[in-house]
Parts: structure tokens; sequence; C-alpha cells
């Protein structure tokens, strides 16, 4: 448990972070049928073929939790808390809160690319599901229904596209995972499930591997698996960027 000293330790960027998160989680949690579901139509990430999409999506969703469960923002800002304030310190609260916006962005705008790359082939599935036609004739029959703008399927469709929603601080949180990594690349990590210790640059790419796996394989279809990757990937390109620079490891600017 953090006491008052330690708390008051912690920088400015990465403190706020968490106080805004959880003022959030809470006032949904709280009260889910007016803010919940109030947030999660304007400020959660919806796929930008759906009705309630808008662009400032790609920022809100970042600071909003699943209010159901109590576990998916307590992971996301305990790894904050670790990684994000260490980072802060050697990088500076302004560089750091660039970074940090920039994967939560990156994140948003992978996941988007890989909803519109995926989603014909879920609808598809769903018509199969629902009708017993087969995933073969359906891909034939699909875009001749599109053209023609049948009601049903288009009503059908649209409602599906409206579904595709992603809500959290993860893949910014991946991103912190990355950033760490390249700063303290051998520094040992310790996972309560192995007894031994693990470097960072280890870690964080087994992370990536198992994110991609996972992504690939549509194991556990509720976590957005490439938007953490999608992340990292952001996160990696203003890494590049700033050990060109010279930045990576200090130089910080406020």
């Amino acid at each position: 448990m953090l006491n008052g000293q330690g708390w008051r330790n912690i920088p400015p960027v990465t403190k706020n972070l968490i106080i805004i998160n959880f003022i959030i989680w809470f006032a949904s949690f709280i009260f889910p049928n007016q803010i919940g579901n109030f947030l999660m139509r304007w400020c959660a990430l919806h796929f930008v073929g759906g009705s309630d999409f808008n662009p400032v999506q790609v920022f809100t969703y970042m600071f909003m939790h699943d209010d159901r469960s109590i576990m998916h923002i307590l992971f996301n800002m305990f790894s904050l808390y670790m990684f994000g304030r260490i980072l802060e310190q050697v990088w500076g609260s302004r560089r750091f809160f660039i970074f940090y916006m920039v994967c939560g962005v990156g994140a948003a705008l992978v996941q988007e690319a890989v909803w519109a790359l995926t989603w014909k082939g879920e609808f598809i599935g769903y018509l199969s599901q629902m009708s017993g036609m087969t995933r073969d004739t359906l891909s034939t029959l699909l875009p001749q229904w599109i053209a023609d703008a049948d009601p049903q399927v288009m009503n059908l469709i649209g409602q599906m596209k409206n579904s595709m929603v992603t809500v959290g601080a993860s893949g910014a949180i991946f991103g912190i995972l990355l950033g760490f990594a390249f700063v303290f690349p051998n520094l040992p990590l310790y996972l309560w499930f192995i007894p031994v210790p693990i470097k960072a640059k280890y870690m964080v790419a087994g992370y990536a591997v198992i994110e991609f796996f996972f992504g690939v394989a549509g194991a556990q279809s509720t976590v957005a698996h490439f938007a953490h990757l999608g992340g990292m990937l952001f996160g990696l390109i203003l890494i590049l960027i700033w050990k060109k620079q010279g930045k990576l490891h200090g130089n910080r600017f406020f």
C-alpha cells in the first residue's frame, strides 16, 4: 500500500492519469445506467463504420475501463504505477505524456484497421449460424445484398458495426512496457507465477508474442489483442526516433 509520502512522490502525469481513470471507472460503476451508458456511447472507441463513431473517441476510450469488473483497471493502473512513474522520471513529464498518448491513439488506429479487415468475415459467420447457410454461399451472396441495399441485411450490418466497441488504457500501457524494456532492457523483473527473474526485454518480447498469437487465433475475443500490439508498434516508432536523437535515456524536456 502507498503511504502519503509514497503517493506524493509519484510524478504528476502518472499520478493524474491514475486518478482520472479511477474517477471515470467509479462513476461508471456507481451509476451504470446514467454515466456508464452515456460514456460507453460517446467516449468508448466504436468502429469507424458504426453510427456511434466519433473521432474524439480515439482519445477518450483510453480513460475508460470495463465497469463490470475491477480487474481491468487494476491491472492497467498498477502497471502504469510500476513502470510509468519510472519512465516519467527519466523522460520528464511532457515527453512521457506525449509517449502515453501516442501509444493509446496508435492502439486505437490499429484496432480500427483490424475491424475494417475482419468485420465482413465475422458478419458472415454470424449469418451462417443464424440462417444455417454455409460461409461460402454467404460470401457469394453478401456483396449482392449490399449492392442492392437489402434493408434487412443493411440493418443487421449497421447493428453489428455499432456493437464493435473497445475501452481501456491497455494499448498505452503496452507501449509503456515496451518503453521500459528499451530504457532498462536488462533490469530483472519478477512475475508471481515464475520463480526466477526475467530481463525486461525478454518479458516484453514474450508479451508481444503472446498477444500476436491470441490475436491471430481469435482467443479471448473480448480482449483487443491487436490494439495492444498497436500501442507497442507506435511506441516503438517514437522510441526509435528518440533513440536516433539521443533522447532515449534522458535529455528531458518539460
